[in-house]
């Protein structure tokens, strides 16, 4: 008992540094909260209270980087719907458009990329280190050839737009702007694989620098395209596309050059063509998870743009659901940290850690989105001109708050429980979740109370934020219910199936 305290207080006296050292700390942190935990002699509030701190230090140092990565990155996309819509309020309409429809791909690529999160996080928890660079390459070569349909999809996004019912004016603009966003599809495949490799070795710092110079190099750009060159919306698109793939190539020079990987990436490998199917099928289960989430707030605002003043509920939708995005930027990050938390623990046969792991991220994103909840209902009344000079616009804005609050908590919740299910490999089941709770009683409860009872907007909202809570209330109930010994086994086995020699020995 005497050791275990005395590890703990040792570790907690330790400077929050950089992961990326090659010592990586961490996981002697790791090893100390295990210990504890499972520390019988310890009291059981003496052993939350040594565990919390450890944790707390683990995931902070994971999510604040991660959560500053997703801001960033998000940034990218509101500074798109600020500068038009400081254009106009059609312009800022078929961007909104536009970023939805997008949406559907980078919804695609990143869930197709939580497999890597999966399968990299728990080889590096259990000290596989050599498969991490194939799996990354594996993944970018599967996620590249699922992006080539989706530029003939983008393509003709005119006349998919007419055929599901919006503007003409509006969707001719958004298909304009679309058609220059589509080299991002491959920059997706590339940053988002390339993202959970870093992710799951502990390192977020060095991305957060690189998105950092990718959105000031956008806005210094798009100011130029908008108020010098005069381009419009197509300068908008193509700065957005530029500053995507310098994050692919700052990302990619980083992880080649540097030492921190010498274990990790040992360069280009024909292994990486090996099992592409089985792989494609694996992260299949990933995608209908992650999209199937995404694409439900975006369906809010294609919704919006049937009802009957849709050019004010687009503007007003599209603000809430900017708003909406920057706070969820922060669960993404918690997302992000308890996903590598919980595999790394996984794999490296810790389940007490996972299980704690779980449950502190999931308790502090819930402080948090509380604590954005409260600010947002106290500056409802301004907070729409941030994006908009209109005050109907605004005023619109105002009247959703209440709404945007409780997805604010409720967000505050779902997506770290999803990191959870991403960390244990759970995404196929919460495919299946996702499909009832947001499709099948989400979207109708809200199409009913938008159109047939004519609540607008606010009625597509009720509706939405009804899924959403049985979700969370699902996910809530599984994650309590997990056997987390069991989750260990199925860790062990699920690497020793996609290890690279076991899988050529089984024709993989």
């Amino acid at each position: 008992m005497d050791r275990s305290i005395e590890t703990a207080e040792r570790t907690l006296r330790q400077p929050l540094v950089d992961p990326t050292d090659s010592e990586r700390k961490p996981l002697r942190d790791v090893e100390s909260l295990e210990s504890i935990l499972t520390e019988s002699s310890l009291p059981s509030r003496r052993r939350l209270y040594l565990g919390a701190r450890i944790e707390m230090k683990l995931l902070f140092r994971l999510a604040l980087p991660a959560i500053f990565v997703y801001l960033l990155n998000s940034g990218m996309s509101i500074s798109t719907r600020i500068f038009a819509g400081h254009i106009g309020s059609q312009e800022l309409a078929a961007v909104s458009i536009g970023n939805s429809c997008f949406n559907l791909v980078y919804g695609l690529m990143l869930g197709m990329g939580s497999a890597v999160e999966t399968l990299c996080g728990q080889a590096y928890g259990a000290h596989r280190y050599e498969m991490l660079g194939i799996y990354l390459q594996r993944a970018t070569i599967v996620l590249a050839l699922v992006g080539l349909p989706m530029t003939v999809l983008y393509t003709f996004s005119y006349p998919i737009l007419i055929l599901l019912g919006e503007p003409k004016t509006v969707s001719y603009m958004a298909s304009l702007y679309i058609v220059g966003l589509i080299p991002q599809i491959f920059a997706f495949a590339v940053n988002f694989t390339a993202q959970k490799f870093l992710q799951a070795q502990s390192v977020v710092t060095p991305s957060a620098y690189i998105s950092g110079a990718a959105l000031l190099l956008q806005i210094l750009l798009t100011w130029t395209t908008v108020y010098v060159i005069d381009l419009g919306l197509m300068g908008i698109a193509y700065v957005l596309t530029i500053s995507w793939w310098f994050i692919v190539m700052s990302q990619t020079l980083y992880i080649i050059t540097s030492p921190t990987f010498r274990h990790t990436w040992t360069g280009l490998s024909w292994r990486s063509f090996h099992g592409l199917w089985s792989f494609f099928k694996l992260s299949a289960g990933s995608a209908v998870m992650i999209c199937l989430e995404m694409w439900y707030s975006q369906i809010l605002v294609l919704l919006a743009g049937l009802l009957n003043d849709h050019a004010l509920s687009l503007d007003s939708l599209s603000i809430c659901m900017s708003i909406s995005g920057l706070s969820f930027m922060v669960s993404v990050g918690f997302n992000a940290a308890v996903s590598v938390r919980t595999s790394n623990e996984l794999g490296a046969g810790n389940p007490k850690s996972a299980m704690f792991s779980s449950w502190m991220a999931t308790f502090v994103s819930f402080v948090i989105s509380l604590a954005e909840a409260l600010a947002l209902m106290a500056s409802r009344d301004y907070i729409g001109y941030i994006f908009t000079s209109d005050a109907e616009v605004a005023k619109a804005v105002s009247e959703l708050c209440p709404f945007l609050a409780v997805t604010i908590l409720l967000n505050g919740i779902q997506p770290v429980l999803s990191g959870v299910a991403v960390g244990c490999g759970w995404q196929t089941f919460v495919a299946y979740v996702n499909v009832g709770c947001y499709y099948v009683v989400g979207i109708p409860i809200g199409c009913v109370l938008g159109f047939t009872f004519n609540l607008q907007a606010k009625g597509i909202w009720t509706g939405m934020i009804g899924g959403t809570l049985m979700q969370t209330l699902i996910l809530l109930y599984v994650t309590y219910r997990t056997d987390w010994d069991k989750e260990v086994k199925k860790a062990r086995k699920r690497l020793d199936m996609w290890d690279d020699k076991n899988s050529r020995r089984s024709h993989y």
